[in-house]
Protein backbone atom coordinates (compact mmCIF):
# COMPACT_ATOMS: atom_id res chain seq x y z
CA UNK A 1 0.00 0.00 0.00
CA UNK A 2 1.32 3.35 -0.81
CA UNK A 3 1.30 6.53 1.53
CA UNK A 4 -0.97 8.97 0.43
CA UNK A 5 0.88 11.92 -1.66
CA UNK A 6 0.17 15.58 0.13
CA UNK A 7 -1.93 17.63 -2.84
CA UNK A 8 -0.13 20.95 -2.38
CA UNK A 9 -2.29 24.47 -2.74
CA UNK A 10 -1.37 27.83 -2.44
CA UNK A 11 -2.88 28.06 0.75
CA UNK A 12 -1.70 24.87 2.38
CA UNK A 13 -0.78 21.28 2.11
CA UNK A 14 -3.71 18.39 2.84
CA UNK A 15 -2.76 15.12 3.86
CA UNK A 16 -4.55 13.56 0.92
CA UNK A 17 -6.51 13.75 -2.30
CA UNK A 18 -10.02 14.95 -1.86
CA UNK A 19 -10.99 12.96 -4.20
CA UNK A 20 -10.32 9.66 -2.44
CA UNK A 21 -10.67 11.49 1.10
CA UNK A 22 -14.45 11.64 -0.43
CA UNK A 23 -14.53 7.96 -0.33
CA UNK A 24 -16.60 7.04 -3.46
CA UNK A 25 -18.52 10.32 -3.31
CA UNK A 26 -17.10 11.01 -6.90
CA UNK A 27 -18.55 7.83 -8.18
CA UNK A 28 -21.74 9.76 -8.84
CA UNK A 29 -19.57 11.84 -11.63
CA UNK A 30 -19.19 10.73 -15.16
CA UNK A 31 -17.04 6.98 -15.35
CA UNK A 32 -14.97 9.18 -17.95
CA UNK A 33 -14.58 12.39 -15.82
CA UNK A 34 -13.88 12.03 -11.91
CA UNK A 35 -12.63 15.39 -12.42
CA UNK A 36 -14.64 17.97 -10.02
CA UNK A 37 -15.24 20.80 -12.15
CA UNK A 38 -16.68 20.67 -15.85
CA UNK A 39 -15.21 24.19 -16.73
CA UNK A 40 -15.33 27.97 -15.39
CA UNK A 41 -18.86 28.89 -15.31
CA UNK A 42 -18.69 32.92 -14.90
CA UNK A 43 -17.10 35.08 -13.11
CA UNK A 44 -18.75 37.42 -10.49
CA UNK A 45 -18.63 41.41 -10.94
CA UNK A 46 -19.93 43.29 -8.26
CA UNK A 47 -21.81 46.52 -9.51
CA UNK A 48 -23.55 49.25 -8.06
CA UNK A 49 -25.63 50.37 -11.27
CA UNK A 50 -26.66 47.20 -13.47
CA UNK A 51 -27.85 48.99 -16.37
CA UNK A 52 -24.87 51.51 -16.85
CA UNK A 53 -22.14 47.89 -16.42
CA UNK A 54 -24.34 46.29 -18.71
CA UNK A 55 -23.91 49.37 -21.15
CA UNK A 56 -20.32 49.38 -20.58
CA UNK A 57 -20.03 45.39 -21.49
CA UNK A 58 -22.27 45.57 -24.25
CA UNK A 59 -21.58 48.51 -26.36
CA UNK A 60 -17.81 49.11 -25.54
CA UNK A 61 -16.81 45.61 -25.12
CA UNK A 62 -18.64 43.55 -27.25
CA UNK A 63 -20.18 41.45 -25.07
CA UNK A 64 -24.07 40.01 -25.42
CA UNK A 65 -26.84 40.13 -22.89
CA UNK A 66 -27.69 36.41 -22.43
CA UNK A 67 -30.20 36.83 -19.07
CA UNK A 68 -31.47 39.26 -16.49
CA UNK A 69 -33.04 38.27 -13.57
CA UNK A 70 -33.61 39.42 -9.99
CA UNK A 71 -33.10 37.39 -7.02
CA UNK A 72 -34.55 38.92 -3.91
CA UNK A 73 -33.50 35.64 -1.63
CA UNK A 74 -29.62 36.80 -2.90
CA UNK A 75 -30.44 40.67 -2.97
CA UNK A 76 -29.51 41.38 -6.18
CA UNK A 77 -29.87 42.09 -9.72
CA UNK A 78 -28.10 40.08 -11.86
CA UNK A 79 -27.22 39.99 -15.39
CA UNK A 80 -25.21 37.03 -17.63
CA UNK A 81 -23.48 38.49 -20.49
CA UNK A 82 -21.51 36.08 -23.06
CA UNK A 83 -19.75 36.23 -26.61
CA UNK A 84 -20.32 34.12 -29.74
CA UNK A 85 -21.64 31.11 -30.37
CA UNK A 86 -22.16 30.89 -26.67
CA UNK A 87 -21.23 26.62 -25.91
CA UNK A 88 -21.96 24.39 -23.89
CA UNK A 89 -18.57 24.97 -21.97
CA UNK A 90 -18.06 28.67 -22.61
CA UNK A 91 -17.70 31.30 -19.29
CA UNK A 92 -19.68 33.73 -19.12
CA UNK A 93 -19.65 37.43 -17.00
CA UNK A 94 -22.03 37.74 -14.42
CA UNK A 95 -23.18 41.33 -13.13
CA UNK A 96 -24.19 41.78 -10.01
CA UNK A 97 -26.20 44.65 -8.24
CA UNK A 98 -27.58 45.31 -4.73
CA UNK A 99 -31.06 45.58 -4.35
CA UNK A 100 -30.46 47.28 -1.19
CA UNK A 101 -27.81 48.52 1.51
CA UNK A 102 -28.00 45.26 3.55
CA UNK A 103 -27.48 42.94 0.60
CA UNK A 104 -24.05 41.23 0.37
CA UNK A 105 -22.79 42.63 -2.95
CA UNK A 106 -23.33 46.20 -1.03
CA UNK A 107 -21.60 45.36 1.62
CA UNK A 108 -18.78 43.84 -0.85
CA UNK A 109 -18.86 46.89 -2.93
CA UNK A 110 -18.56 49.35 0.43
CA UNK A 111 -15.48 47.27 1.59
CA UNK A 112 -13.92 46.45 -2.10
CA UNK A 113 -15.20 48.77 -4.17
CA UNK A 114 -16.83 47.52 -7.67
CA UNK A 115 -14.97 44.84 -9.48
CA UNK A 116 -14.67 40.93 -9.28
CA UNK A 117 -16.64 39.77 -6.36
CA UNK A 118 -16.60 35.80 -7.49
CA UNK A 119 -15.28 32.67 -9.78
CA UNK A 120 -17.31 30.01 -10.42
CA UNK A 121 -17.14 26.52 -11.19
CA UNK A 122 -19.34 24.26 -13.04
CA UNK A 123 -20.43 20.75 -11.88
CA UNK A 124 -22.63 18.08 -13.16
CA UNK A 125 -23.14 16.98 -9.62
CA UNK A 126 -23.32 19.65 -7.06
CA UNK A 127 -23.67 17.00 -4.32
CA UNK A 128 -21.02 14.80 -4.77
CA UNK A 129 -18.85 17.81 -5.49
CA UNK A 130 -20.21 19.61 -2.05
CA UNK A 131 -19.54 16.18 -0.43
CA UNK A 132 -15.71 15.78 -1.87
CA UNK A 133 -15.25 19.55 -1.02
CA UNK A 134 -16.39 18.89 2.85
CA UNK A 135 -14.64 15.51 2.81
CA UNK A 136 -11.28 17.58 1.96
CA UNK A 137 -11.75 19.90 4.46
CA UNK A 138 -13.33 23.29 2.79
CA UNK A 139 -16.46 24.62 4.41
CA UNK A 140 -18.97 25.62 2.21
CA UNK A 141 -21.84 28.68 3.04
CA UNK A 142 -24.96 26.36 3.17
CA UNK A 143 -26.12 23.18 4.45
CA UNK A 144 -27.52 22.81 1.35
CA UNK A 145 -27.58 23.94 -2.26
CA UNK A 146 -29.74 27.03 -3.15
CA UNK A 147 -31.29 28.31 -5.90
CA UNK A 148 -29.44 30.58 -8.43
CA UNK A 149 -29.35 32.10 -11.90
CA UNK A 150 -31.71 30.63 -14.22
CA UNK A 151 -33.10 27.98 -11.68
CA UNK A 152 -29.18 26.56 -11.15
CA UNK A 153 -28.69 24.81 -8.25
CA UNK A 154 -25.40 27.05 -6.26
CA UNK A 155 -23.10 26.47 -3.34
CA UNK A 156 -20.61 28.94 -2.08
CA UNK A 157 -16.85 27.30 -0.73
CA UNK A 158 -15.47 29.91 2.16
CA UNK A 159 -12.45 32.18 0.97
CA UNK A 160 -10.56 31.66 3.73
CA UNK A 161 -10.61 27.96 2.70
CA UNK A 162 -10.35 28.51 -1.08
CA UNK A 163 -7.11 30.70 -1.61
CA UNK A 164 -8.94 34.12 -0.67
CA UNK A 165 -11.04 33.80 -3.08
CA UNK A 166 -14.99 33.28 -3.08
CA UNK A 167 -15.70 29.66 -5.01
CA UNK A 168 -19.48 29.38 -6.31
CA UNK A 169 -20.51 26.07 -7.25
CA UNK A 170 -23.03 25.79 -10.41
CA UNK A 171 -24.59 22.80 -11.31
CA UNK A 172 -27.04 24.21 -14.38
CA UNK A 173 -30.45 23.42 -15.09
CA UNK A 174 -30.42 20.01 -16.99
CA UNK A 175 -32.61 21.01 -20.71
Amino acid sequence: MTNPVPVRTSWGVSSEDPLKAAGGVCDRLSPMNTDLFVCIDHVGLAVPNLDEAIKFHTEVLGWRLLHRETNEEQGVEEAMLGTGAQGAENAQIQLLAPLNESSTIAKFIAKNGPGIQQLAYRVADIDAVSDALRAGGVRLLYPEPKIGTGGSRIQFAHPKDTGGILLEIVEPVAH
